[in-house]
């Protein structure tokens, strides 16, 4: 009978159906509809991620301290009044199953939720919270990533209403935004108009190359040319006159000597 009331025997019986031996081996544990009262510590085993403990008289759940890795969890059908600090740290949870219990106090309950960033469904209904005014809107808002609350889908239009019912700052933020940037009002508001400014008056005369228009430095266009063509840089191209340059047979029946061959320098601007 302890031995039962504990949920010892149970797990014992499921292990030896699934043919499971080691602890680290246990992904899925069932334990529902076995009368239990109260429930073993399930820490030893680390990799479970399916837990059934639906269908008990459950009133208190803190068997769960080291299952950080459990994404479905069904508690539904027993006999809980709260569970307060016995959910929150389990932040895999994807399905989450607590309908037909006694719970109460819905802000509290709410709070066991708050890390749970990957939970998308949850059932609550035929709970003392489920009779809450506005109780389906809280929930929207307080779980973000709820999907499927109370076997209904969560619509767009119920996440806007929740977000104006208990986020009415940020909403009024949101109603202040245009085109990704917030507006406090008309431009005008922080950008009056200013008066134009006055014309500045000046003399045509000194615009541009006015200077050498009203007093060229040179007589004449070509005296300019000249000028701009002396302030280039110099290029200089050498070569030899080969014109005065003796063949072989003018050297050998000579009877003077020739001159040096003349080298002959070009000049380019």
């Amino acid at each position: 009978m302890y031995l039962r009331l504990y949920g010892e025997e149970v797990i014992e019986k499921h292990l030896k159906k699934k043919g499971i031996k080691k602890e680290k081996d246990v992904e899925e544990l069932y334990l529902a509809n076995s009368g239990l009262t109260e429930c073993v510590d399930l820490s030893r085993f680390k990799y479970l991620r399916c837990l059934w403990l639906n269908g008990n008289k459950l009133r208190r759940l803190n068997c769960l301290n080291h299952n950080y890795r459990l994404a479905e969890l069904y508690l539904q059908n027993n006999q809980f009044v709260e569970v307060f600090g016995s959910l929150k740290h389990l932040t895999s949870l994807r399905v989450l199953m607590l309908q037909n219990n006694q719970l109460t106090k819905l802000e509290q309950l709410v709070t066991e939720f708050e890390k749970m960033q990957c939970l998308h469904t949850l059932n609550l209904f035929n709970n003392p919270v489920a009779q809450e005014p506005d109780y389906r809107f809280f929930v929207i808002h307080s779980v973000p990533s709820i999907k499927l609350l109370d076997r209904q889908e969560v619509l767009k239009v119920e996440r806007d209403t929740a977000r104006k019912m208990y986020d009415q700052n940020q909403e009024k933020i949101r109603e202040t935004v245009a085109f990704g940037h917030r507006s406090e009002g008309p431009p005008t508001l922080y950008y009056p108009a200013e008066r134009p400014a006055p014309l500045t008056k000046f003399d045509s005369r000194d615009i541009g190359n006015s200077f050498l228009r009203d007093k060229m430095p040179y007589a004449t266009e070509d005296d300019a040319v000249n000028a701009r063509r002396l302030k280039k840089s110099v290029t200089l191209f050498t070569t030899f006159d080969w014109s005065k340059v003796p063949r072989i047979e003018e050297r050998r029946q000579a009877d003077q000597a020739f001159d040096s061959p003349e080298i002959i320098t070009h000049v380019y601007r």
